[in-house]
């Protein structure tokens, strides 16, 4: 996913840029409007915008309430499938008092200074770096509790009672003294009238109903589990046609010529179109359009392609991994010196490969042209203010004659937050290339998801521990090589000093208390595309860094959890997750007789989590069978989803190091599907724990937090367990080597 550190990002000149705004309630004008069907309430920022508190556009709102009671909360945050919808309408329900029956979320744009992400300064909308309930917190729980408190007010006018005697319930509010009651619609639109109130108090967390209720569950599980819950590749239009493409078998590659004529004479396509990222077989249908494709021949020059195997490639790495880095994210104390005076030194290298997002649903966007020259765009947009102005320089047009349906995605783990909008930039030029005569839907096959490019870059760690006599860690240094995800596009002024910190998130940020520290990074030059992947940096630098600290406790005969502790006294909710999480795993107890356990904790995104992996070896062959998680996310507005995700987290990296990986012969991508790229079958996912820290902080991620923990335990476990440490990733490669 997008990392949370976006701030320094730029938007292109013609799109504005307001100033950054906080999410404190002080940071906010409230604002309501009277809308066709009801209310709207939403923010102005106190930044110089307007704020007029009667007069708002209503997609400029967080909520609107219709005459006929229901509900729409309107989304800042894309759902890609981690439940932030239902983490939105968990907020509203709470603070409004309304009925879930009455709640629906839509997610929406159009308003950089309402739905800008605050966590990336807010200057461009987008959903990443596990930010959404972070930046939703405040503002969606206010905007509920002043709808409510408008409500009541005119309903005690009518009603000629104290408003102070009303109370709001399941969507209904009651005066019971009198026994009057009536839903939230019978006085939407006289409120939607009304001076919005100011310094409206928020439910105390004693009288939370909602947030925090473990038996909850999500809103939209009965759509999603019956199929009723539309995706992108379920839109279909008057007329539409459908697009599939030819994509340069070498990344860099470009087209010189292109044969169509066969493919067009078949019955049903309807054209075959060059654009700047390959070629389009637009047909009726899909089926149509991949038989045309396969009719289809081109020539590429491949003068300027990446053509290294990926052997080629990690092996210049290993090289670079042992000169002198390029930058450094880290130098505390004095690292050489100390490893010299130092009684031993440990060294040792990791490696790890290139990785494909996989999510089931393979990248797709649907393009139409009215005719008064307004450019649509359906897909999942996890930056739509980018891929709204990508759009109209494609179109010819001004950003502000694009507008853009945001659907749920099969998925994202980063794959739908593109800083050139690939798929989308596809399917408007394809729009384009016919004369704009029909809606088009760009569908990529998987094979076109799994050889398309922007994968998790492939990383080199060399790492040296420096101990004394009694076994301290005295120096400690990692030097990083690989590709800057950020380097060369809109987030370039993120690298700071050579440093890109998205490189060395949880290296450059280790928590334990080791006086000399250095982490230097060499940013690789390789032309294969490289994106943020579930939990970004972490998903290296937490294996890394976790399997080399267990290698130190071994040597000096420690153990791991104990270890670990003293390192962290300077870290609380460090120290609280590991210990929860060993003392539920039964850390020292005895186990079945094979299995063994191990640990790791990291932070990412703001959030805390340690895992413990119960695992036994067999050969070469591994079995994961329990992982017991502790994890501290502050506020736990929905336990249900918070386990959820992790529990899918585990899942996601456990395929990950097990199996997964992209590998390149001669510039080519190996794998295409699912036969070759092996993401966790469900026969090899363990039984999975999740405890929950109680905590009164602000809530911070969890959709990726989950991720980087279980590669480092099952790791250690599996030393343990065999004698083995496994260095190179996969396992599958790395318990062969």
């Amino acid at each position: 996913m997008l990392p949370n550190k976006l701030s320094h990002f730029k938007l292109p000149a013609r799109v504005d840029a307001p100033s950054a705004f906080s999410v404190s309630r002080r940071g906010f004008l409230l604002s309501a409007a009277a809308t066709a069907t009801g209310l709207a309430v939403g923010f102005r920022p106190l930044s110089g915008q307007a704020a007029d508190a009667d007069v708002i556009n209503p997609l400029a709102a967080y909520l609107e309430i219709a005459q006929d009671g229901s509900i729409t909360v309107l989304s800042s945050q894309f759902d890609m499938g981690q439940g932030s919808y239902h983490g939105l309408a968990t907020l509203v329900v709470e603070e409004l008092g309304a009925s879930w029956s009455q709640i629906d979320v839509r997610g929406v744009t159009g308003d950089v200074a309402l739905y800008g992400n605050v966590a990336f300064g807010g200057a461009f909308q987008g959903t990443g770096g596990s930010t959404s309930m972070m930046t939703s917190w405040d503002r969606y729980r206010m905007a509920a509790a002043t709808a409510r408190e408008m409500l009541v007010a005119v309903a005690a006018d009518q009603w000629a009672v104290p408003a102070g005697e009303i109370t709001v319930e399941a969507g209904q509010i009651i005066h019971q003294a009198s026994g009057k009651a009536a839903g939230f619609g019978t006085f939407a639109k006289a409120a939607a009238t009304r001076p919005v109130p100011k310094d409206v108090a928020l439910k105390s967390p004693a009288d939370w109903t909602q947030i925090g209720n473990a038996d909850l569950r999500r809103y939209d599980r009965v759509g999603k589990t019956t199929g009723q819950q539309d995706f992108t590749i379920d839109v279909k239009l008057p007329g539409m046609l459908t697009a599939v493409m030819i994509h340069p078998p070498k990344f860099g590659a470009t087209l010189t010529a292109f044969d169509g004529s066969k493919a067009k004479a078949l019955k049903g396509v309807v054209d075959v179109v060059a654009i700047d990222r390959g070629i389009a077989i637009v047909a009726q249908d899909m089926w149509t359009a991949l038989k045309g494709r396969d009719l289809v021949t081109a020539d590429w020059d491949e003068s300027k392609a990446e053509t290294r195997s990926s052997d080629e490639i990690l092996s210049e790495y290993r090289t670079l991994a042992k000169q002198t880095p390029q930058a450094m994210a880290r130098n505390d104390g004095d690292t050489a010196g100390a490893m010299a005076q130092a009684d031993k030194v440990i060294e040792a290298i990791y490696e790890f490969p290139y990785l494909a997002h996989a999510s089931m649903e393979p990248l797709n966007a649907v393009a139409r042209m009215s005719p008064e020259g307004v450019l649509e765009v359906w897909g999942g947009h996890q930056m739509p203010g980018l891929y709204q102005y990508i759009a109209s320089q494609i179109a010819e047009t001004t950003p502000d004659k694009v507008v853009l349906h945001i659907l749920k995605t099969g998925g994202g783990f980063g794959r739908r937050g593109v800083p050139d909008a690939d798929v989308v930039a596809e399917a408007v030029a394809v729009a384009k290339a016919i004369g704009w005569k029909a809606p088009v839907k760009v569908q990529w096959t998987r094979e076109n998801d799994m050889r398309g490019g922007r994968y998790r870059p492939a990383y080199v760690h060399q790492m040296r521990a420096g101990l004394d006599k009694d076994g301290q860690i005295i120096a400690w240094d990692n030097h990083i090589v690989g590709q800057s995800i950020m380097d060369g596009g809109p987030f370039a002024s993120m690298v700071q000093n050579g440093v890109d910190p998205t490189s060395v998130e949880g290296s450059s940020t280790l928590p334990y208390a080791i006086p000399n520290m250095s982490v230097g990074l060499t940013s690789t030059k390789v032309g294969v595309p490289v994106l943020w992947w579930r939990s970004v940096g972490s998903t290296h630098t937490g294996y890394a860094t976790e399997v080399f600290l267990d290698e130190i406790i071994d040597a000096v005969g420690a153990d791991p959890v104990e270890y670990r502790l003293a390192l962290l006294k300077d870290h609380p909710r460090h120290a609280a997750v590991l210990k929860l999480a060993a003392e539920k795993a039964g850390w020292g107890k005895a186990l079945p007789e094979g299995h063994s356990l191990g640990v790791s904790v990291h932070e990412s995104f703001s959030s805390y989590v340690a895992q413990v992996a119960e695992v036994s070896v067999d050969g070469t062959d591994i079995k994961v069978h329990r992982v017991v998680a502790a994890v501290d996310v502050g506020t736990a507005i929905n336990p249900d989803t918070i386990k959820a995700q992790i529990e899918g987290g585990v899942g996601f990296g456990l395929g990950a190091i097990l199996q997964e990986e992209i590998t390149l012969t001669k510039g080519e991508v190996d794998q295409g599907n699912y036969d070759t790229y092996l993401p966790l079958r469900i026969d090899h996912m363990p039984q999975v724990e999740v405890h929950i820290m109680p905590s009164t902080e602000p809530p911070t991620g969890v959709g990726e937090p989950g991720v980087p923990p279980i590669g480092p335990a099952v790791a250690n476990a599996v030393f343990r367990a065999s004698g083995r440490r496994i260095r190179t990733l996969p396992f599958s490669k790395g318990m062969t080597a």
